[in-house]
Formats: structure tokens, sequence, C-alpha cells
């Protein structure tokens, strides 16, 4: 059975905070051996201090963009950017995020959330004597679909994806291209009872310890697709500039 609750008593996060003392007091005697925990990239960034002045938002949004995928305004003036950060993520403003930051600043993604996770995770396993897992989840938005969900970004001590390529289905059919992304769908699944502003920054996730395992597991670097299998590199919009562009160059020359 899949058990996910909240984990209750943390305080406000702030550069320099020990995460790991911080959430093994709030969990207390709550952990067991194979348990998940999820924690906002929130408070993880906080932590490690990834404030950065910007009066201007946008500013901040250039400096972490490393590719532009797609960029629309709306009839406000308001444009938004879906671009590829540091860390590979295809996301709307890079991570950059100015909700719940002191007035002047804002907040940027953890430098590496993989080995922030780990860290977190080597360090509730020693402190409270239990193998746990963690995931590091941030909220994307989806292609072709509305609507934001929490996904990983990081993973310490957990398999990401339940590879069930080689098996069969219910009908005996071969299984071929079958691998589902767990690691976001627990993400998912744990925003449920964090919301979004209810000050509830991590929960625990009960009843996946087959995928709990040694600390140097592939993290979630490993789910961003790489730009060789990658089918949507651009939008449409761009897509259809840059074909225009290599038709009418072609013709010139």
């Amino acid at each position: 059975m899949l058990q996910i609750w909240a984990l209750p008593g943390l305080p406000e996060i702030g550069a320099g905070d020990d995460l790991v003392a911080l959430i093994g007091a709030a969990a207390s005697d709550q952990l067991r051996d194979g348990d998940i925990l999820v924690v906002t990239s929130k408070i993880v960034s906080k932590a490690e201090g990834r404030f950065v002045l910007a009066d201007d938002r946008e500013d901040a949004i250039t400096a972490e963009t490393v590719r532009l995928v797609a960029s629309r305004t709306a009839p406000s003036g308001h444009t938004t950017r879906i671009v590829e950060n540091r860390l590979g993520i295809v996301s709307a403003a890079a991570g950059v995020d100015a909700s719940n930051t002191p007035e002047g600043t804002v907040l940027l993604l953890p430098v590496d959330p993989d080995a922030s996770a780990r860290r977190l995770a080597a360090g509730l396993r020693a402190a409270l004597g239990v193998e746990v897992g963690v995931l590091v989840s941030d909220t994307l938005g989806r292609a072709w679909r509305e609507g934001q969900t929490d996904h990983a970004i990081g993973a310490g001590g957990v398999q990401v994806f339940e590879d069930l390529r080689g098996g069969v289905d219910a009908e005996g059919r071969p299984l071929v291209v079958t691998q589902p992304c767990v690691a976001d769908e627990l993400c998912g699944a744990a925003d449920l009872v964090k919301g979004k502003a209810t000050r509830l920054p991590v929960a625990v996730v009960r009843g996946r310890a087959d995928l709990v395992g040694a600390l140097d597991l592939p993290g979630a670097r490993s789910i961003v697709r790489p730009p060789e299998r990658d089918f949507f590199r651009l939008g449409a919009d761009e897509a259809y500039a840059d074909g225009y562009a290599a038709g009418a160059a072609s013709v010139i020359s």
C-alpha cells in the first residue's frame, strides 16, 4: 500500500540552515527503511544560499538560460520564455523563482540538485539509522497539456525509472519501450499533500522501498532527454522561422 503524508514542524528555511538536522528533527521516529522523502527545491535553494539580487527577474532568467526554446508575448505585454537552463531542464523562466523571497531578490535552483539530494539522503541515513531515499522536486509545465505538476530534478538513493522493458503485459505481450519515470510520478503525488502555499515543503512516501538503494544510483539528470533524441528542440513558431530562413538562404546562394 502506498502512503504519502506531509512532514509538519519545519521552520522557515534560511541560508546556511542544516536541512538534515531540521528534517531529521521534524521526522522524529516516523521514518522507516525504504521511505522516500520528497523535498521541495525551494528550501534546498534557500539553505544553499541561492539568492541573487535582481531588480528585474528577466535579467536573472537570461543569466540562467543556455538555450531559448520558445518565446510568446501575451496581449498584456508580458513575455513568457521557455528555455533550457544550465541543468538541462526545459521550463518556463529557467526555474528562477521570485515568490516568497526577500524584496529585491530571486531564488535560483540548486547548483547540483542530484548532489543536494545525495547529501540529504546520506545525512539522514547516518543521523536516523534508516535507509531512506530523497527526491528534490520542482514545478514544471508539460508540452501539449495545460497546468503544472511537480517533477524530480534531484535524486539521491532512489531509482528514477522503473524499467519494464523485456517483460510482458497482462495479456502476455512483450513490453518494448515501457519505462515509467517513477521519480516524477512520486513527486507529483507528493505535491498533493505538500500543496503550494501550506508551508509543508517535505513529504514522506512509504510503500516503494523497492526503489530505494545505493546513493550512487543515477540521479534525476538522467531523466533529461539528450539532444540527439529530442524531437522538440524548438517551439512551433521558432522552428518555422528557422526553416523559412534556411530556405531563403539556400535560394539566395
